[in-house]
Formats: structure tokens, sequence, C-alpha cells
């Protein structure tokens, strides 16, 4: 059994409601009403659906509306019956994969359904496509687009209608490669217009514009609406329509992102100060360059940017190409669905490197402290969201001490930030975060676990497994402070931890303190300073500032319970005799 379909079974078996289990690649269904043809007819749409989109597995004989083994209905019908019925009654025909497996004592059918090359229809040319979890009906349009996709068609390669280019999207390229760090990219800003044109690849042989050109210097093909709110859901306060050259419409936009940038400082142990965005601009480049490159152009709506402090999301028209979703997009294999295009925007410099924009978003959020990117899709369209709350500085300035092969390394990141959560991750775990196998996964864990990274180890119990599991080092994990919850401690632990050491050893020191609770220095010194505070300690050495400074018991320190009740006897019977005396 596919490993993704027996997570999913045993979700369900544990409670899950199988609805809630699906997924893209995943699609439960139980015996119809109507009997074997009215079953035969559900597991078809079902089949074109997956097909249409990305392929993936429908398991027959599981109720989606329910959880638990009551869920398990099972189904008598026969495997080859079903791959016969859906071969025939769909055009092309769909050759599908059906097992009888056996779950829980109870017999279901696993329909494993290829990526179709094609577009697959039933009699009637009816064909769906599943959208995330929904079975959704393309119109002759969609399929026409989707065609497109599978067939390596590419429509910014067309031949442009009457679109002329701007010389303002000129003198844009031009300023690009004239500011470019590379020599031959330098030179194409002497060229002429038409060698300018050629050299980004946006016209035919014959000097003809191609649609990549009309969309990249073209007067009136990139359309953007931009709008600005004190809170995601607030009234807009600016909002601004563009429509022109993607060269100058992506000029404006950063232009009026950075306008409204505010930024958090944050100081590292050497006395270097970072500037924290709350948007970091390499993520909003990547962010907004993918959405105006990758957009479907066939579509007439606009990209919008919608920009408040705390949510930047970007919306672009048409799903995610064929392939692509979600859940593999940080590893998927470059797969523009304007190929022309972004090989022009490649050349002028407007992306580092397209196809890559995903694992830097991800990379330059944690950096800066913030959650991942939030993609998500649906049959017309595609968003990305970047949080921009204030920042967790503590992970700020701990990311900005590591050296540059683990700040710029996206897994390593994702694991930090994953461990700031919870206390131990596994190959397995991490695998679906970093959208690999868990071989690469562990691949991964180790290199952080080198003694010169130093970031995790494997817990002592487990170094020995093919396998390990995994936690952050204790340097890590002081360094991180407040951004890691479960290592915090409340301020009973911290008082009940330090009197005990007192009582056994008479003494503590700062030291000490940062050793019990895995704390910096600085953190170490306002505990003690609390303590001293509220009377639980005070200082017994000569020495007043620095390590050697050590600290007793104070006024109000704690005694033992012996102690207490001995002096709660001595003071009743004190007060039993000042009470005869008085008589």
């Amino acid at each position: 059994m596919d490993a993704a379909v027996k997570t999913a079974l045993d979700a369900v078996y544990s409670g899950v409601v199988a609805k809630d289990a699906e997924t893209e690649l995943l699609d439960f269904k139980e015996d119809h009403r109507d009997g074997v043809k009215g079953t035969l007819r559900v597991l078809l749409d079902a089949a074109l659906c997956l097909a249409n989109a990305k392929g993936g597995h429908v398991v027959l004989g599981v109720r989606d509306k329910a959880g638990g083994p009551t869920a398990l209905i099972g189904t008598d019908l026969d495997p080859e019956t079903v791959r016969q019925s859906i071969n025939t009654n769909s055009h092309p025909r769909l050759l599908v994969e059906v097992e009888a497996v056996d779950y829980q004592r109870t017999r279901l059918l696993v329909v494993s359904v290829p990526e179709g090359r094609e577009i697959h229809a039933d009699a009637k040319g009816r064909a769906p496509r599943r959208i995330g979890t929904d079975c959704v009906p393309l119109d002759p349009a969609g399929q026409a687009r989707l065609r497109e996709e599978r067939s390596a068609y590419d429509w910014s390669h067309a031949k442009a209608g009457s679109a002329r280019i701007s010389p303002e999207a000129l003198a844009a390229a031009r300023r690009r490669f004239s500011a470019s760090t590379r020599p031959e990219r330098r030179a194409l800003s002497a060229l002429s217009d038409a060698d300018l044109a050629r050299a980004l690849g946006v016209v035919d042989s014959g000097g003809n514009l191609l649609n990549a050109g009309a969309v990249l210097l073209g007067e009136e093909q990139c359309k953007v609406t931009y709008t600005y709110r004190e809170s995601p859901a607030g009234e807009p306060l600016a909002v601004e329509k563009l429509n022109g050259p993607l060269l100058v419409v992506y000029d404006r936009i950063m232009e009026l992102i950075r306008l409204r940038r505010r930024l958090t400082p944050v100081t590292l142990p050497d006395g270097q100060q970072l500037q924290v965005e709350d948007f970091p601009e390499l993520a909003v480049r990547e962010a907004l360059t993918n959405a105006l490159i990758h957009r479907d152009y066939q579509l007439a709506d606009a990209v919008t940017v919608d920009h408040s402090p705390s949510v930047l999301a970007i919306t672009s028209p048409g799903p995610l190409v064929a392939g692509v979703n979600p859940d593999n997009i940080l590893t998927h294999p470059s797969k523009p669905r304007n190929r022309c295009l972004a090989n022009a925007a490649s050349i002028s410099e407007l992306a580092e490197e397209i196809g890559r924009g995903v694992d830097r978003m991800y990379r330059e959020m944690i950096r800066s402290g913030r959650p991942t990117p939030s993609i998500t899709e649906a049959y017309d369209h595609t968003r990305v969201a970047l949080i921009g709350d204030a920042p967790n500085t503590s992970i700020a300035r701990y990311v900005g001490q590591l050296p540059a092969e683990v700040r710029d390394d996206t897994d390593a990141m994702i694991i930090i930030l994953k461990l700031c959560g919870t206390r131990t991750v596994t190959a397995e775990q991490m695998a679906p975060l970093l959208q690999k196998g868990v071989d690469e996964a562990e691949a991964s864990l180790r290199h952080l676990a080198r003694d010169v990274v130093a970031v995790i180890e494997p817990t002592r119990q487990t170094f020995r497994r093919a396998r390990p599991v995994y936690r952050l080092r204790e340097d890590a994990l002081k360094q991180l402070g407040s951004a890691v919850p479960y290592a915090r401690h409340t301020a009973d632990e911290i008082e009940r931890r330090v009197v005990l050491h007192v009582r056994e050893y008479g003494r503590i020191t700062n030291a000490t303190v940062q050793n019990l609770f895995n704390v910096k220095s600085d953190r170490a010194n306002q505990i003690l300073k609390e303590l001293r505070e509220r009377q639980i300690l005070t200082k017994t050495s000569e020495a007043q500032r620095g390590p050697s400074v050590e600290y007793g018991p104070g006024d109000r320190f704690p005694l033992r319970e012996a102690s207490k009740r001995r002096t709660t006897k001595a003071k009743s019977e004190n007060a039993d005799q000042a009470t005869l005396f008085d008589r």
C-alpha cells in the first residue's frame, strides 16, 4: 500500500473524519446507493479529476463523513471491473491500477491514477480536475490551457498582436543592465533598441515582438492592483492600479512596499546591528516576480498586492502549473508556465534565478524571525502570503550569528524553526516539511549536527540508530532563549531549583544559574536580581561585580519542612507561656 494512503487510513482509524484526511492526491469514496453502476460512475469521475491534475489515489470503502473504525465500511467490488470501466469510459482511455487491500480486517479498493499526458474526459466530453480536495469542471478555455501546458506550448513565445515597446521600459531595462555586477550584462545597456530586444529573446527571427516582449516591454500588458491597509481586513488607505510594461510596474510596486517598510533593530553579541524588515525584500521580490512571470496571461484578471503591516498577500491569476502543488513546490524542478518570459526576466536580472524563488522566500522569512510563507491555490488563482507581525528577535539574532553555509541553507532554517516549537524531530517528521524523501531529510539533519555546525544533536538514547531523534544543542537553546517555549521555566520552578542548589552547596553564581536553566549570562543576572529583591538570596562574597560574585540564603530564604515545623512549634510554645504569665 502506498505510504501516503496508509498514513491517511491510520489517521481515519484513529478518529479523524475521512474528508479531513483527504488531500489533493487522495480521495475517499464509498459504494453508491445505486449499486455497482453508480459506484463505477463515481470512481470514473474521481479518476478523471486526479488524472487531469497531479494523479493520486482513490480509496473505495471509506465513509468520508465519519471517523474511527465505523468509517471503514469496505466494498465487494471487483478490481478488474473497476479498471476496465474507467478505461472504457474515458477519452482518451485512462489506464489505472486497482488493488484490493485488507486494512483493519476491512476489504478496500485502492485505485492508483497516473497524471495524464492529455486531457481525459468522460463519454459526454466532461473533463473535471482536482483542485485541493474539490473536483472542479474544466470549461473549454480551461481545457485548452491545461492541454497547452501538457503539450509544452508556451504562450509567451507566440507572436504578439499590435503591442508597442515602451521607451520607459527600455530605459528601465538599461538601468538594470548598467547596475549589474556581471560585465556581460552591463554591456547590454549600450545596445540599440532592436538589439536589446533580441538579447532579451522577446522578438522572433524576423524582428516581430513576441508575447513575452509585449508583457515585459509593452505599454499595456502587465496589470497589477496595489492596496494598502492598516490592518489585514481594514479599509483601504491607498489603492493604485497599474497597467504597463512588467519592468516598470515591478519597480513601482517594489517602491510602494519600500515606502511603508518597517524595521526592527537586532543587536548581535559582537555589537553588530541587524535591521530586520517587516517583509524581507528578497522574499517580497521573489513573491512578486513569480506572480508576474508565472501567472496565466490568458486570463484577464490583474495580479493583486494586498499590503498591511501584518500581512503582504500577492495573488496571481491561474493555478500552479500541472505537476506543481503547495506540497512539492519547494523541491519540484523549475516548470515555468511562460518559458520565454521567464528567460527574458532572468536575463534582465529581474530575479536572480527563476524557479528558485520559493525556497528563497522560506529561508528569508525564517531568517527574519517569522513563519514560512503561506502558499495556496484554487482553480483560477494562486496566493502567496507573507506574515509581517513583530519578528521573533531571538530567532533573528541566533540565525544572524550562524555560519553563512547554515544561514543560506533553506533546509537548516526549516529544521531550526521546527525545533523552536518541538523538543525533538526525526527524518520521518521533517521529510514532508522539507518536501524531500526520508533519506534526504536525514542527510539534512546530519549536516546540521556536524561538529563544525553544532546546531542540533542526536539524543543519547538514539544516537546509534540509522535515523536518530534530534534535538537542539544546549548552546543553541541558550541563545534562542524565549524563542523556545518548551525550554522556559516558571518563576516557581526557578525559585525551587535555586533554593535546592543553595541548600546543598551553600552558594550559587551566575555561571551555575546559566547551567541550571540553559540561559545566557544576562538572563542569569536577571534571575539572581529578582531573587535578591525578594530577599530569597543575598550577596555573600566580597566581590560586588563580575563572575566571581556568590550568593547565599537571604532573610526570606525558605526553610526546610522539618525546620519549619520546629520553628512553628517553638513559636506556639512561647505564645502559650506568654499567655500564662499574662494571666
